[in-house]
């Protein structure tokens, strides 16, 4: 730490070394420095820089709304963008302004609805599976289940007709290790960048021919333009297809996997969703944005599944010039670590913290500033997909809930996988009956 940030107003901490990552150590250490400093803190790391710990309600919006200008992407970032290269999530300053004005538009309310019928098409292709398990006594492997529904709803979404013609084309599906293999370790960078040569080719077809009657990601990115009317470039497309494919199916993966936990756990919530979907979903002609978006208890309990497991349980930022807080300073090259995981499980903000109760989600007592909820991230860096996760989603617990009964094989509580995303460490598994 040079002595110049010694002349600042810091918050509390130790005077030792810091190590901090994006591991499990990392949330023990959070945990135990937030237990003794308070909600705001601040280490000195081993290389010497300056961190704050921020769990403090309206300083995260303040760095994240107010004065998200003042801050760039911070470390651990490194892993994503070798995997996704320098799509949305990765990306910065005018790379980021760019390519968020250009992507925006595919995620409007009108475009998402035109996808809803891939959503009812996936879910019910999950039925039959399902009926055949349970009509079997078989068990349900639901971790790989979420899983690789939300990968074929993405692919299918992002590419067409495509997914059929050029992606399941031969014996298995190439993105298929995304759903199999948790790990984001060099060897699955390296499988991504073997299906970089398959998606040019996707590209290079659309470029070359007509397709004005597709209708589908790829070929809302293809048209997508700039201030300037350019169009995104093969590296640049690339990226962001990776970018929309992974992100857009772990977080619904992830989230599915522990709404059906809780569900087996809680029968009085699961009898209150089967009865929303079955008034507001009796069959799939049923389904519409405005039958979806009546379907309040399941927003409920999405929600609250998302508040206890945030896809992404640790942000951080990097302060790219001085920032000024309610009692502190940011000096520039400050590492800014956020936690939805920690800060979502605080009780002065939620009232005995752990416990799953979707009532905290109704209509007249949403979150404001003093109850903080920010699964998707806030202000212009939140997530564009998070309308279009929560449509898949209900149309998924709409279509299969009324169906089945999902019955948990083992009754302990899942240990967490806390890398980039936060997951169950062992898949969960549930035995399948049908109601009817």
């Amino acid at each position: 730490m040079t002595s110049a940030q010694f002349d600042y107003r810091r918050p509390p901490g130790p005077q030792e070394a810091v190590a901090l990552g994006i591991d499990p150590e990392t949330l023990t250490t959070l945990q135990d420095l937030r237990r003794e400093y308070g909600n705001m803190v601040s280490v000195t790391k081993p290389n010497g820089r300056l961190a704050y710990f921020v769990n403090d309600a309206a300083e995260v919006r303040r760095i994240l709304v107010r004065r998200h200008s003042k801050y760039n992407k911070g470390p651990g970032f490194e892993r994503v963008k070798m995997l996704l290269g320098n799509g949305l999530i990765v990306s910065d300053g005018d790379a980021w302004r760019r390519s968020r004005t250009m992507i925006q538009p595919a995620f409007s309310r009108q475009n998402v609805h035109r996808l809803m019928s891939v959503m009812v098409e996936c879910s019910d292709r999950l039925a039959v599976r399902w009926a055949d398990l349970a009509a079997n006594g078989k068990i349900c492997n639901i971790t790989q289940e979420s899983s690789d529904f939300a990968l074929e709803l993405i692919l299918i979404c992002t590419f067409g007709r495509d997914y059929d013609t050029r992606i399941m084309s031969g014996d298995d599906n190439p993105f298929a290790f995304l759903s199999r293999d948790s790990t984001r370790d060099l060897s699955v960078v390296m499988k991504v960048r073997e299906l970089r040569s398959l998606l040019l080719s996707i590209i290079a077809d659309r470029r070359s021919s007509n397709h004005e009657d597709e209708f589908d990601f790829l070929a809302m990115y293809l048209k997508a333009r700039d201030k300037q009317g350019r169009k995104f470039d093969d590296r640049e497309l690339l990226d962001e297809l990776m970018t929309l494919i992974v992100a857009g199916f772990e977080t619904s993966a992830n989230t599915l996997n522990w709404v059906w936990y809780q569900i087996a756990r809680h029968p009085d919530v699961e009898d209150k969703l089967v009865a929303e979907a079955e008034q507001f979903l009796p069959d799939a002609a049923a389904i519409s944005a405005e039958s979806l978006g009546s379907m309040h208890y399941t927003q409920q309990v999405l929600e609250e599944t998302l508040r206890l497991y945030p896809p992404v349980w640790l942000f951080t930022r990097r302060s790219h010039a001085e920032d000024e807080l309610e009692s502190f300073d940011v000096p520039e090259g400050t590492d800014i670590y956020l936690s939805p995981y920690i800060l979502h499980r605080t009780e002065h903000y939620w009232p005995d913290p752990d416990r799953f109760d979707p009532e905290r989600f109704l209509a007249t007592d949403k979150p404001k500033k003093d109850r903080p909820f920010f699964p998707f991230s806030l202000g212009p860096r939140r997530c564009l997909g998070e309308y279009f996760s929560f449509l898949e989603m209900k149309v998924h617990l709409g279509r299969l809930l009324p169906q089945f009964s999902l019955q948990l094989q083992d009754e302990s509580q899942p240990e967490l996988e806390l890398g980039i995303n936060l997951r169950a460490s062992k898949d969960i598994f549930m035995r399948p009956r049908n109601r009817h």
